[in-house]
């Protein structure tokens, strides 16, 4: 009987060869060919997109989804109400990124995602307060960053203010640039006028009396020491000699007696330029030097005295910020000091079994304002002011003797000490630009040397000098110009 499926041999070698080739396949006898990984979603292509929490976005695909991957869904979470159409909402502060495929496992979409608090109200509080700054806020994480550009320091302060108070302290990166930097120069004027008056009167007796075998030596000596030292010495009647007949002791007295009255002008007006924001400090003066102690040698027990230098003399050191078009504030602190005697300290060192030496410590006078204000360029304020009188009054002189209606007088002295200081610190800021080289001037142009014969015979040290030529406005006189330096 026939087969209904009747026998091809070519059939039959075509099963025999493609087993052949089953076999000689990689990966041992017997074991399926192993297929590539396929990649279905990455983060080539991806766009990112800002959140704010508690807000949500639309996502319009171009096909239909079938699948959807979010990686936290406790950040951002994604609703489907489409084939085509979803819903992205922030649930908390952080970054994660969602993935759409259609039904064959292919990637439609990827959104890298980052939720942030929301910016809208500070937005509209700098808007609001700086309509003309180009502010932009960005949040990273859960802080806030600033950037874009302000046209002033004060302007940027102030969006840095605003964002701290809304934000959260510690949570604001102040990235704004500020279009012009004006530059400032400050004008300190430091006048004091110290006038003194010191009036002394003192009367210095000294002398022997005998009675008999006994002797009475007196002295009585002025110290006069409201004014440190006595002004004078007059010799009224200089000690004699005992007489032996009358008994009349030897006296002689001392009169000390002078009134000095004394003016201090001081004047200082330095001058300082620095850029809005910037500190600049200025120093005239120069340092003095303190001991601070002995340095010890342990090898060779040798000690040699250690000094350390203090500064003293007219000093500046001012921050300019311009807030506005004109409008400065400053933070100024200014000093004059100077090396005075009153208050000195004398230290003494023995340089050997007989001799010692000694060191003067001198004391600064001081006087010091320091403070912070907000002027208009070119206009002029008193930031510091005194006005101090001070006297002094003391009387010396033997108990009982002094205190005699006429008499007393000879028995006491009087020191007398009047001190007044007026002091006024005044400071003048200005928005300043800058000039040519030779739109400016300099202390010693137009110098020159006397010449030799007008330095022997005529005492001068420098001619008359001035620019040849140039008028200044508002003189009507003619002939050289300048000064004579006597």
């Amino acid at each position: 009987m026939a087969s209904k499926f009747p026998f091809r041999p070519a059939l039959l070698a075509a099963l025999i060869a493609l087993g052949c080739a089953a076999v000689s396949a990689p990966g041992g006898a017997g074991e399926p060919p192993r297929a590539a990984p396929q990649i279905g979603g990455n983060d080539v292509g991806m766009r990112f997109v800002p959140l704010g929490v508690g807000k949500s976005m639309v996502v319009d695909l171009p096909r239909d989804a079938k699948d959807v991957l979010v990686a936290n869904p406790a950040i951002a979470n994604a609703v489907v109400r489409s084939a085509r159409r979803a819903y992205i909402i922030g649930v908390a502060v952080g970054q994660t990124n969602v993935f759409f495929f259609d039904a064959e496992g292919r990637q439609i979409s990827g959104l890298d995602i980052a939720v942030t608090r929301d910016l809208n109200g500070v937005r509209g509080a700098m808007k609001q307060v700086l309509p003309h700054a180009d502010v932009r806020i960005e949040g990273v994480a859960d802080g806030v960053m600033l950037s874009g550009s302000v046209a002033n320091p004060g302007e940027s302060q102030q969006a840095y203010d605003i964002a701290t108070r809304l934000v959260g302290e510690g949570k604001v990166v102040n990235g704004l640039t500020i279009r012009g930097r004006d530059q400032v120069m400050v004008k300190v004027t430091v006048a004091e006028m110290q006038r003194d008056v010191i009036k002394q009167l003192g009367i210095e007796l000294s002398g022997s009396l005998n009675y008999g075998t006994s002797v009475l030596n007196f002295a009585t000596n002025t110290p006069f020491s409201v004014a440190g030292q006595a002004l004078s010495n007059t010799v009224i009647n200089p000690r004699g000699a005992f007489n032996e007949v009358t008994g009349l002791p030897s006296v002689a007295a001392t009169i000390r007696a002078m009134e000095r009255a004394g003016v201090i002008r001081t004047l200082a007006e330095p001058n300082l330029t620095a850029i809005s924001g910037e500190s600049a400090n200025f120093l005239a003066g120069g340092e003095f030097p303190v001991p601070a102690g002995y340095a010890c040698d342990p090898v060779t027990r040798s000690c040699n005295l250690s000094v350390s230098f203090k500064k003293f003399g007219v000093g500046l050191n001012f921050t300019p910020v311009v807030l506005s078009e004109g409008r400065i504030s400053l933070k100024v602190m200014t000093e004059v000091s100077e090396l005075s005697n009153e208050g000195a300290l004398t230290l003494a060192q023995a340089v050997s079994a007989t001799q010692i030496s000694t060191v003067t410590i001198p004391s600064i006078k001081t006087r010091r304002a320091e403070t912070t204000v907000e002027l208009p360029s070119g206009g002029s304020l008193a930031m510091a002011g005194m006005i101090q009188e001070q006297t002094k009054q003391q009387l010396n002189g033997l108990p009982g003797l002094m205190q005699l209606p006429v008499l007393g007088t000879l028995f006491k002295s009087r020191d007398y000490l009047n001190r007044q200081t007026e002091l006024v610190v005044l400071v003048t800021p200005y928005v300043v630009r800058a000039v040519a080289q030779k739109e400016l001037s300099r202390p010693d142009d137009g110098f020159a040397d006397s010449t030799d014969p007008a330095a022997i015979l005529l005492g001068r040290l420098n001619r008359i000098y001035g620019v040849t030529g140039k008028v200044e406005p508002g003189r009507s006189y003619h002939g050289s110009y300048g000064f004579i330096l006597d």
